[in-house]
């Protein structure tokens, strides 16, 4: 049986980078694990039907039953979460906690992720990449430790006592290509309707996606189940916001896809695969 995980850095991350991704493969049998790194404290409130007192007063605690019902809609067999605080944004008042995590210490920070992968024993992590466009401080924390986990976790002479030395096969980050978005955005377009994308397209580099090994996952049969995990996280997302403004069916007809950067891998790797796991043996 194959396993993968995924490291994130606060709730609602695992339902908007390549949720329906891991659906796919929970549902062909794959052990699915969910790190998240924070409880998404500093995190505005993006919902206006869900900007109430009494939820502002206990924002950790809604955001993590969040979670629990977004990560059960995708599937993932076990949340952990490694318990630090979200950083908010570089110059806030988060971000200078001591408890923030992007003020933890490093080599804590590694020692606790290679103990569960060395646990879980994954084929592949799902992390992120270098974040060009959104340089959160928690997110440009998940980038680094998951480069810094695929190699430590496999090196026996680091961390004795986490447990035997595991070599995961392949890191991924679940990425927003240009591709993806052009296509989307032109398809509303010739629909005679606004793109939510607009903004977006006229910002980003038309040769963004150059140099970067791609892999592309059909996912039809589980957009639904990652988009309804999104809608979960209630405090986050706007049910008439930009996320859902194109609808399924666009989706589905014009890019049925999620798409994921290659990292690392130990295996060889066509440029044609079509599978997180090809090249990846069991045994």
């Amino acid at each position: 049986m194959f396993r993968l995980l995924s490291f994130h850095a606060h709730p609602d991350d695992e339902s908007s980078k390549g949720a329906a991704t891991v659906a796919k493969y929970v549902d062909a049998g794959v052990r699915a694990v969910l790190v998240t790194a924070t409880g998404g404290e500093a995190g505005d409130i993006l919902n206006p039907a869900m900007d109430r007192p009494e939820i502002v007063a206990d924002l950790a605690a809604v955001r993590r039953r969040e979670l629990d019902e977004a990560a059960a809609i995708i599937g993932y067999d076990e949340v952990i979460m490694l318990g630090y605080r979200d950083s908010g944004m570089p110059g806030s008042e988060d971000n200078a906690r001591d408890d923030a995590f992007t003020n933890a210490n490093d080599e804590e920070v590694l020692g606790r992720l290679v103990q569960i992968v060395r646990r879980e024993r994954p084929h592949v992590i799902l992390g992120y990449d270098a974040h060009e466009r959104y340089p959160h401080p928690d997110h440009l924390a998940v980038h680094r430790h998951g480069l810094e986990l695929f190699a430590a976790a496999a090196d026996g002479s680091l961390f004795r006592d986490a447990g035997e030395a595991w070599a995961v096969s392949k890191l991924y980050a679940p990425v927003f290509t240009v591709r993806r978005l052009t296509a989307l955005h032109n398809a509303m377009i010739n629909r005679g309707e606004e793109s939510p994308y607009g903004e977006w397209i006229d910002g980003i580099d038309a040769d963004g996606d150059a140099g970067k090994r791609l892999t592309a996952i059909e996912v039809s049969a589980t957009l639904g189940r990652g988009r309804d995990a999104l809608r979960a996280h209630r405090t986050q997302v706007d049910p008439d916001g930009s996320w859902f403004q194109i609808p399924d069916d666009l989706v589905l007809a014009t890019y049925p896809y999620e798409d994921l950067e290659l990292l690392a891998s130990r295996v060889p790797v066509e440029p044609t695969e079509t599978s997180l796991f090809a090249g990846i043996s069991t045994s």
